[in-house]
């Protein structure tokens, strides 16, 4: 006998629009044609929550940029780290402190997350002062910090291994991954990402502002930095005795215009993994690319791709191999990626919905499966940067430039008003200095400002005239550099310096 459940449903024409109905839904739960759970998870998933979506609350306890925001695997707290060095966490429903103590960090904490299966008592860490911290919360409410490893320069991001109470990496600008094993405190160094492109007596190596795990294989580890390249590493392949060159990777991945790409600034800033495997990139001033599982350019993407001299001239072209047909990539086009380094999540259940922040200061999502624009909400007066979803629920926690974290769930009484993404008006506001740490960075962001201007055949005037100070700035590094050292400035252009 066919169990209820195995009943087959429309899958086309009509039939298939009214069974992703939410109210044709309810009558297959409740004549036992869906099981709840199935249910509760496409329900979920229903795109009407999306158009729903609203300010819940604001959680304004900060005094600095809040450069994270994640939740606990219940979803009842919500954990922040800032500029202010401090972490805290909420009972983000009511917008109440938890727990809030020092990082222990000399400088900005760009990431702070909880271990699993630790009771949310363990927390790990990462800053711009290029240190890896654990937090322990005791009984009585005390929170010692200690140093588990360094990095040469900022350390942006951490990955926690899917269901490991003990097992993490992170990642940062001085290009190296390191595996940290908190049954023993200790920091292994795992490799140097370094780019295969790079010009002898170049520095070669990648600084690195991403990374993240496949949830459905703990095994592969995905970094992405200052080139053009989201790298996927396997961990088997490590030897833990340290006799392994360990710096090869798996499988690469890059948009095919991408592959060869010369422009300044172009880098990854977010990566994410879907529950199907696949890759989600984002891209300095570019857009943002979904790849499938397996679409990748192989392990070395020198010789994936055909490198070929144009007549007459020094450039290059890049061009598949004939033999070789690989699936392009979904684009999600409309939000601007500029200034900072900004993440890329997915939400929905089962990932069905793309999201990011914008320089614009709105939240873009989109739909994963075609890349339609379905929302941009004003989020933040300057730049929002983190997008993070609620582990069970249609609820997103952001941050970003602004002093307070934001909380939006589906609770608005009419449905948004679908816009095209020409639609939208753009926010003028005066370029700031906050997020330039390096001089070379001031000069990326003019280069890149001056020639997204030329594209669009906008009038920069208005723009030169509110930037006098940058741009006054950025002469002065450049007369201080070519004083000094010329080689050194050429070298850092050219290995993409990050925001």
């Amino acid at each position: 006998m066919r169990r209820p459940w195995k009943h087959p449903t429309p899958a086309y024409g009509a039939a298939a629009a009214a069974a992703r109905h939410g109210s044709a839904d309810l009558c297959l739960r409740e004549v036992g044609g869906l099981l709840p759970r199935r249910f509760a998870r496409r329900a979920a998933a229903s795109e009407d929550l999306i158009m729903r979506l609203q300010i819940h609350k604001k959680l304004n306890r900060h005094t600095g940029c809040v450069n994270t925001v994640g939740f606990n695997a219940d979803g009842d707290t919500l954990i922040s780290g800032s500029d202010d060095q401090l972490v805290m966490l909420w009972d983000w429903d009511t917008g109440a402190v938890k727990l809030q103590f020092h990082s222990g960090h000399a400088d900005n904490v760009f990431q702070a997350r909880f271990m699993p299966y630790t009771d949310d008592r363990t927390i790990v860490t990462c800053a711009a002062d290029g240190e890896v911290r654990i937090a322990k919360i005791q009984d009585g409410g005390d929170v010692p910090t200690s140093l588990l490893g360094e990095h040469d320069g900022r350390a942006h991001k951490l990955a926690i291994e899917p269901g490991s109470p003990y097992i993490f990496y992170s990642c940062g600008e001085d290009g190296l991954v390191q595996h940290f094993d908190l049954r023993t405190d200790t920091a292994t160094k795992l490799f140097i990402c370094r780019n295969s492109f790079t010009k002898p007596g170049y520095s070669s190596h990648i600084h690195l502002n991403a990374i993240a795990m496949d949830p459905r294989n703990p095994n592969l580890l995905g970094v992405g930095g200052s080139n053009s390249f989201a790298r996927v590493y396997d961990i088997r392949k490590y030897k833990w005795d340290g006799s392994s060159d360990f710096g090869h990777p798996s499988d690469c991945y890059c948009p095919p215009h991408l592959i060869n790409t010369r422009s300044p600034g172009v880098g990854i800033t977010g990566l994410a993994f879907s529950h199907q495997s696949e890759l989600l990139v984002s891209y300095n001033d570019e857009n943002i690319y979904l790849f499938p599982k397996n679409g990748g350019l192989g392990p070395d993407p020198k010789s994936s791709v055909k490198i070929e001299g144009n007549q007459g001239s020094k450039s290059t072209m890049a061009a598949f191999d004939e033999d070789t047909v690989r699936p392009a990539p979904q684009v999600y086009v409309g939000h601007r990626n500029c200034e900072t380094v900004k993440g890329v999540t997915f939400i929905g259940p089962n990932h069905e919905y793309v999201a990011s922040g914008s320089d614009c200061g709105r939240l873009f999502i989109w739909r994963k499966r075609d890349g339609n624009f379905l929302r941009a909400m004003e989020g933040d007066e300057c730049i929002v940067n983190c997008i993070e979803p609620h582990p069970h629920a249609m609820t997103i926690a952001s941050s970003g430039i602004d002093n307070d974290v934001k909380l939006w769930t589906p609770s608005a009484m009419e449905r948004a008003r679908v816009l095209n993404v020409e639609e939208l008006k753009p926010r003028k506001r005066k370029a700031k200095l906050w997020h330039f740490a390096l001089p070379e960075q001031l000069v990326w962001h003019v280069l890149t400002s001056r020639r997204r201007q030329q594209g669009a055949g906008e009038d920069s005037s208005e723009d030169l005239e509110d930037n006098t100070e940058l741009l006054n700035l950025v002469l002065q590094a450049a007369d201080r550099d070519n004083s000094s050292d010329d080689s050194d400035e050429d070298k850092e252009i050219s290995d993409g310096s990050e925001d």
